[in-house]
């Protein structure tokens, strides 16, 4: 039987009983009740966390005459996607550079926890990526909405040649929902293949050739965090994009 990670088993001692309130609130009944909280989700919740201390201390410790290591580290990553934000959403980038910044590096974090021994990777569990997907498809519609008002955001949807509009807002609609579908199984299909080749290998050949897939499993980590950021950067210059 597979032995639960430490935090999963923290999580589920501190908040079993109101983590299944819940879950039966909304017409979910687990298996175990004492143990609802698996270990892909006490994970997330673990770097989720991590990051807000993370952050929190760079915060309070920002200098201009001299900063420290973790500052540096996080201008490089604000530079990197801010001038990637740039080139893509345009002018008033700014507003969601927060957003993409911490996609970016929520899915590199999970998904180079993968290395650690014993760590499945969280990315490599299809809910995962779907609730990135969901989060990040909310995101951009929403300002969206926000930017153009609601009936020039669902002209967006209807193209610009009005005799035709009737055909391409279903279709544009539905584009919009696969692209959650999308964004979650590359993710997830990705890390998964990366992971089952990383273990087939360590299975067949404990030392020596197992590291070449440990370094193919951070690079393909690395690739896959900076596609999912590109697109909803993508995704956002198309939802606050007026038309002239």
């Amino acid at each position: 039987m597979h032995e639960s990670y430490w935090i999963t088993n923290l999580l589920n001692a501190l908040f079993a009983g109101p983590v299944d309130a819940l879950l039966n609130l909304v017409g979910v009944h687990v298996a175990d009740p004492a143990h609802p909280i698996n270990d892909t989700f006490a994970l997330e919740f673990l770097i989720a966390f991590a990051l807000i201390v993370l952050f929190a201390i760079v915060r309070m410790r920002l200098s201009v005459e001299n900063p420290g290591a973790m500052q540096q580290v996080a201008e490089m990553v604000h530079e990197f996607t801010g001038e990637s934000a740039e080139q893509i959403i345009g002018h008033g980038y700014q507003r969601f550079q927060a957003f993409t910044t911490c996609v970016f590096v929520f899915i590199i974090i999970m998904n180079l926890t993968g290395l650690i021994p014993g760590i499945v990777t969280p990315t490599s569990a299809p809910v995962v990526p779907l609730g990135i997907a969901i989060c990040t498809f909310i995101y951009y519609h929403f300002y969206g909405f926000k930017e153009q008002g609601f009936l020039g955001y669902m002209k967006h949807f209807a193209g610009p040649i009005w005799w035709i509009s009737w055909l391409l807002f279903p279709i544009e609609i539905i584009s919009h929902c696969a692209r959650v579908m999308s964004l979650t199984i590359r993710l997830y299909a990705n890390m998964f293949a990366s992971d089952l080749v990383t273990l087939v290998f360590f299975s067949l050949v404990p030392v020596a050739i197992p590291a070449v897939f440990l370094g193919l499993h951070a690079f393909v980590s690395l690739i896959q965090a900076y596609v999912f950021m590109l697109l909803s950067m993508i995704y956002l210059s198309e939802a606050v994009a007026h038309e002239h």
